[in-house]
């Protein structure tokens, strides 16, 4: 028995009556078939509708997923209904509406991209956060940008949004969008002067009720574009946390919202001439160190220093004399170390370092790097143990 889909009709309809028809056990779960439901089952790119099912005795089985099979709406629950339970069926409205939102945008954006570039739409996932669409050729961001201004053009002409199923003659003069070849009770999705579609899922019933489309990123997929997509209240809600984040790193940096790009970009730049200059200090410290060391004596030495200082340091020291230099600077719960010798080969040394204070690394006969799981005094007394 097909399950008659409510939201075929009134994809407004956030509940009706139904009954129970079938139930299977699956997993940690059941499923419940109805012989009418206004929940729509995964496909499209969709998820399954969530929600509640509320017998005439007020017991509540939620509904954690919707799928189809056969012709039938099947709903996830956690406990089983009888046969012949008369139910009322309640969406989740919120979810269900975002998600309308979200696919009624789509489909503006994928008509427009169409229509302008020519590129279809080869993929498509809403999520519960944000929405992907992929596109089959490449697009700048300029160009999608103006695409973006077009479909909110589109929301606030508050257009009518159609579902149908033309007979097969209206059908094959219809130029419409659709991933697959198909031919039979085909449904239509119209949102006149912006796209046509086949689509198995519920829209909103005007564009307005989308409230915003607003594409968040482009990145390059396969050959074409992947575009990351809020529309509707997901989207109001990420412009207003975006809000409140530059307010705050306005008031931070001290300058009015339109000026944090520059004067992130100027912190930027002034963060990289710090470390150049840090560097350059920390080199010149390790080669000052380097010359503190006895050139007839294997030398070790623990400070806080970078790699790039720690190398300074123990070139600096063999270019001396210095036999054997071994240089550990602290990295987290780790030391750093850079061991370099001009009279010994060191990879079986560096072995021997590892195995003694729970460290890895390695390198060639004449200098070796890695870190231990020591502390200070445990790289002191294994130092010691050497006779150095």
């Amino acid at each position: 028995m097909e399950t008659e889909r409510i939201y075929d009709l009134d994809s407004h309809a956030a509940q009706c009556a139904a009954r129970v028809t079938a139930c299977r056990a699956e997993g940690d779960g059941f499923w419940a078939a109805l012989d009418r439901t206004c929940f729509f089952p995964e496909g499209g790119g969709q998820y399954g509708d969530r929600g509640t099912l509320r017998t005439d005795g007020g017991a509540e089985y939620p509904v954690t997923d919707t799928q189809e099979k056969a012709g039938q709406v099947w709903h996830a629950i956690p406990r089983p209904l009888a046969v012949g339970t008369e139910v009322t069926a309640l969406l989740d409205w919120k979810l269900r509406f975002a998600r309308m939102q979200c696919h009624s945008g789509e489909h503006i954006l994928s008509g427009l991209f169409h229509r302008i570039h020519g590129l279809d739409n080869v993929g498509f996932h809403l999520g519960d956060e944000e929405m992907t669409l992929d596109l089959s050729g490449p697009v700048t961001w300029e160009e999608i940008q103006e695409i973006e201004r077009l479909a909110n053009r589109a929301v606030g002409e508050d257009v009518p949004i159609t579902a149908e199923y033309p007979d097969g003659e209206t059908l094959a003069r219809l130029d419409y969008r659709s991933k697959l070849d198909l031919t039979n009770h085909v449904r239509i999705v119209t949102i006149p002067g912006y796209d046509v579609c086949a689509c198995c899922a519920p829209h909103v019933k005007r564009t307005g009720e989308i409230g915003l489309i607003h594409i968040l990123s482009s990145q390059n997929w396969k050959k074409g574009v992947r575009l990351r997509v809020l529309c509707g209240s997901r989207a109001v809600e990420d412009l207003l946390e975006k809000q409140v984040l530059l307010t705050r790193i306005g008031a931070q940096l001290s300058v009015r919202q339109p000026d944090t790009a520059r004067a992130v970009e100027r912190l930027s730049e002034a963060l990289v001439q710090a470390r150049y200059e840090s560097a350059c200090l920390g080199k010149r410290l390790a080669q000052a160190i380097a010359q503190t060391l006895p050139a007839e004596k294997h030398a070790l030495v623990i400070e806080e220093l970078d790699t790039d200082a720690l190398r300074a340091l123990v070139n600096a020291a063999v270019e001396r004399g210095v036999p054997l230099c071994a240089a550990f600077a602290p990295n987290g719960d780790r030391y750093s170390y850079i061991v370099g010798s001009s009279q010994t080969d060191l990879r079986p040394w560096v072995k021997e370092l590892n195995r003694a204070l729970h460290g890895r690394g390695g390198g060639q006969a004449e200098m070796v790097q890695g870190s231990v799981a020591a502390d200070q005094a445990d790289i002191t007394r294994w130092w010691k143990s050497l006779g150095y």
